[in-house]
């Protein structure tokens, strides 16, 4: 079957060329949704990526310069604020890893009308995730209402891929990282203010009569939410037009 075909014939190629072409083939379908093979496809190969693929070294450990990157790794315990690197993004999908210095957090935000993919590549992070339970839009056309807790607990690596889809799996989450961290990202579709899928930040509430759930308030872009770009130092990606 032709989505098993990313996963069987092309371990010659470097995993996150296999990712690209994977995701350049099920995401570029215009389809509204992966199948649950397409999924199962695409998680199975981001089980397997480390930092190294991506072009970061955890601990500065790797002595010589992989031969694809002339200008060395990044080196993760170096990264004093969160950090994002850029891989690829075209309409139909986008991939990117997050790297997170300990105690950084990332605010409570959403993924409309998106499937997520989120690998943690090397180190802990506290994650907190909801899904609507009933939203609302105020006059001010903010968003609040009702969540339900999906998640609330530590990954450390290595550990498997989550998966968010559009209204379910933990939509709306929060990384904090507990030590040195970076999480490789792949989002389709991409966000796009243009296309109605603007990024959009929450406060959560706690219900003392409803455990488990919280009321989600949609807030402003944080003050102190600063990102800073880092280029992507890892194995050269082959884009097909």
């Amino acid at each position: 079957m032709e989505q098993y075909y990313y996963c069987t014939t092309l371990m010659e190629k470097s995993k996150i060329q296999m990712l690209y072409d994977a995701c350049n083939t099920i995401f570029s379908q215009n389809k509204q949704l992966p199948t649950f093979q397409e999924i199962q496809c695409l998680k199975k190969l981001t089980d397997e990526f480390e930092g190294i693929d991506v072009g970061i070294d955890e601990f500065g450990w790797y002595g010589s310069r992989p031969t694809w990157s002339p200008r060395g790794l990044i080196c993760g315990r170096d990264i004093s604020g969160i950090t994002y690197i850029h891989i690829h993004e075209c309409e139909a999908f986008s991939i990117g890893v997050f790297c997170m210095p300990a105690g950084a957090t990332f605010p409570l935000h959403d993924h409309p009308g998106m499937t997520v993919f989120s690998k943690l590549l090397y180190g802990s992070i506290h994650v907190k995730a909801y899904d609507w339970i009933n939203a609302h839009k105020s006059p001010a056309s903010q968003t609040f209402g009702i969540a339900a807790k999906v998640v609330d607990g530590m990954w450390r690596a290595p550990c498997e891929t989550s998966v968010l889809f559009p209204t379910s799996g933990g939509n709306i989450h929060s990384f904090t990282a507990l030590t040195s961290s970076a999480v490789l990202d792949v989002l389709s579709p991409p966000y796009s203010e243009d296309l109605g899928r603007p990024s959009s930040y929450f406060f959560d509430f706690t219900i003392p009569s409803l455990p488990g759930y919280v009321m989600l308030e949609e807030r402003e872009l944080p003050d102190d939410l600063v990102v800073t770009g880092a280029p992507y130092l890892g194995p050269p990606l082959h884009i097909r037009c």
